[in-house]
């Protein structure tokens, strides 16, 4: 059994550790709402360019369609772009992402798929060189930037197509976390070359009137400016969503940590008081014993 000294100590670190806790908490409620704001707003753009990349594309088919829109008309190498937080303490946001492109890199191997992987982010490089050291061809890390701006998804996004220029790979794959609430981030992984249409985007668009448009330049042309910077927009939007995603998993988690530490005091207290209380009751009855013994 642990003496007062150490039940004393253990105390003292146990609070020393909830007041840091609780401080991450607050910083973490403070930084949330600017991010669920920067979050929110950059939604609304990114699928408008979804819906206009909708309506460009129903009108370019065959030759005239752009690389990146197209494809190169293989299946076989599938790149995986998995962005996650820089810093830990944040519950299993981190994981969660990683676990979801773990799977989905384990179901492209087992039929065949040759796999790439560049990480964006400390922790998901840390999780998945674990399990796929050799399928990690790049990774980029944001511990520097204060604040994420378009010209970091901007960099990002010229470095997938670059990729895709050389040939390294068929279809890009974009793993993130989308913010719902506090207590809720669901992984996402959304395609983004060749340019994925999604069936909400093609019904917004019906739903606009389904008007005819001319184009000038040519829609080809149009889609070879567009289609880029339609990945560095995503890109940028998932890094928006993970940044609000990973301030509302650390409020919760340095919440849970500052209760957790709470409970733990109440029993250490406990268990001090009753050691103390025993340790005060053998003394009297030493002194007693001895009086008598007088």
């Amino acid at each position: 059994m642990p003496s007062l000294k150490d039940l004393r100590n253990r105390i003292a670190s146990v609070k020393a550790t909830q007041k840091i806790t609780k401080a991450m908490q607050m910083v973490a409620a403070a930084k949330l709402r600017r991010a669920q704001e920067a979050a929110e707003a950059a939604r609304p753009y990114a699928e408008r360019m979804g819906t206009v990349l909708a309506n460009v594309t129903s009108t370019v088919s065959g030759t005239d369609a752009p690389p990146l829109m197209a494809g190169t008309g293989k299946d076989d190498t599938h790149l995986l772009v998995v962005a996650t937080a820089e810093r830990g303490l944040c519950g299993g946001f981190n994981s969660q992402i990683a676990k979801l492109a773990r799977e989905h890199a384990r179901e492209l191997i087992a039929n065949g798929k040759q796999v790439k992987i560049l990480t964006v982010g400390k922790k998901g490089f840390d999780i998945l060189r674990r399990d796929f050291s050799d399928l990690i061809i790049d990774r980029v890390e944001l511990r520097e930037v204060k604040q994420i701006g378009f010209a970091n998804a901007d960099a990002i996004a010229k470095k997938v197509i670059g990729l895709f220029d050389e040939g390294q790979f068929d279809v890009c794959t974009l793993f993130y976390s989308e913010f719902k609430s506090v207590i809720s981030q669901v992984p996402t992984a959304q395609q983004i070359i060749p340019a994925a249409v999604s069936e909400a985007e093609e019904e917004a668009e019906d739903v606009a009137g389904g008007a005819a448009y001319d184009y000038e330049p040519e829609a080809a042309a149009i889609l070879a400016d567009l289609i880029p910077r339609n990945i560095a927009v995503q890109v940028f939007r998932a890094l928006l969503e993970n940044a609000a995603g990973e301030m509302g998993a650390k409020m919760t988690a340095m919440d849970n940590a500052t209760r957790n530490a709470g409970e733990m005091i109440d029993k250490l207290s406990i268990t001090y008081n009753r050691q103390r209380q025993a340790q005060i009751t053998k003394e009297l009855i030493e002194i007693i014993s001895g009086a008598e013994a007088l």
